[in-house]
């Protein structure tokens, strides 16, 4: 593998605690039985961060994100703590994207500006529907009416920059009513809205008992209505389940679908750090329960490490960049996985024969066919 390019660099922080865990969710995520130790929690984030310094120093940080779990049951100080220390070892930038996701049900506007004053400056809030009756079966926490304090709380708080998380296909769901969700995210005019469809995951209630699910057209009609408003609205679809405003993509995942490095700190997370003089991408892998990685972290041992291999590299950079809608100039793909394009040539040439993708001026774009048959062009990679 040949690196000619610096590659960006982002820092994700796994807080793995939830009030209670939905029934759908299959993220490392532990029911809060106890007061969590956050202090405790916190050292060993630093002490991770401390282990993970030597191997990108000197590397700009483009942008943080606080996912979970519920990173926004974290008090306030916490937050402050950890990114005054972050900031003192990492060094950021002044346009540096720091996100936090917050839970309508956890959440006030005192709560709000003080995340404001530790230095996120875009949230994003897990709403899921607008819909009481539906919140109740996905096993959610918060009232349609929580829902819309907190977006408000949001704004007031000083967040011009924020997500809005929705599902669609639920439980006993219409067409009417995926779209009445949309609509009303809409009358908060929310800078980016992610809108995805209920997956039943293994290992979780839902696939152990799955719930009545809108079949597989009525799923689709919903996407097709969704998608169409929120167009009329003026919403850029730039991501399989993404959609933005002009110039608000979420710079975080962005840099996840060009497949960029990212140094992943806390209970379960994952990294993915490139060594270009050595020609080597590693993946990292932390301990999945809270109480071991705090543990581990006192021993100053670094998690688990995988080095990937060239089918690796290849199938890593596609299950990602094919996200884009918009699609990516084949350059990217030497620039992130050190590799020459001779090692697409087979795939590419399947899928213009099928009509997938259409390739002008070395950009790659997936056309509407392709898009209705991700999982087929993904795997041709596999």
């Amino acid at each position: 593998m040949n690196f000619t390019q610096p590659i960006p660099l982002s820092l994700y922080v796994h807080y793995p605690w939830c009030v209670q865990k939905c029934p759908y969710c299959d993220f490392n995520s532990h029911t809060l039985k106890a007061q969590a130790d956050e202090s405790a929690y916190i050292e060993a984030l630093i002490k991770q961060l401390e282990l993970t310094l030597p191997h990108i120093w000197g590397r700009p940080i483009r942008s943080i994100f606080f996912g979970g779990g519920t990173p926004s049951l974290m008090s306030e100080a916490g937050l402050n703590q950890f990114l005054s220390q972050a900031r003192a070892l990492l060094g950021f930038g002044p346009e540096i994207e720091v996100t936090l996701e917050a839970n309508p049900g956890t959440v006030d506007f005192q709560k709000f500006a003080g995340f404001r004053e530790a230095g996120i400056n875009r949230l994003s809030m897990g709403i899921q529907s607008f819909d009481d009756e539906k919140l109740q079966a996905l096993g959610r926490i918060h009232s349609s009416k929580e829902a819309c304090l907190a977006i408000d709380a949001a704004r007031h708080a000083g967040f011009d920059n924020f997500n809005l998380d929705l599902m669609f296909a639920l439980p006993d769901q219409t067409l009417e009513q995926a779209v009445a969700d949309v609509e009303m995210a809409m009358t908060f005019q929310p800078p980016h809205l992610s809108h995805y469809q209920l997956t039943l995951e293994p290992n979780t209630p839902f696939y152990k008992q799955p719930p009545v699910l809108p079949d597989e057209d009525l799923a689709w009609e919903m996407q097709q209505a969704c998608q169409l408003r929120l167009a009329e609205s003026g919403y850029q679809h730039y991501e399989v389940s993404a959609y933005t405003q002009p110039n608000r993509n979420c710079q975080h995942n962005l840099n996840y679908w060009q497949f960029g490095d990212y140094i992943g700190l806390g209970a379960g997370a994952h990294g993915k750090i490139t060594h270009p003089p050595q020609g080597q991408i590693w993946r990292t892998q932390m301990p999945a329960s809270p109480g071991a990685y705090i543990e581990e972290m006192k021993t100053a041992r670094p998690g688990r490490t995988h080095q990937l291999d060239k089918q690796d590299a290849v199938f890593e950079f596609m299950l990602n960049a094919l996200r884009l809608q918009d699609g990516f100039d084949l350059s990217l793909f030497t620039a992130r996985t050190g590799l020459p394009l001779t090692e697409l040539r087979p795939q590419l040439t399947e899928m213009q024969t099928k009509n997938w993708v259409k390739i002008d001026n070395n950009h790659l774009c997936l056309t509407s066919l392709g898009q209705q048959y991700l999982n087929d062009v993904v795997g041709l990679f596999l």
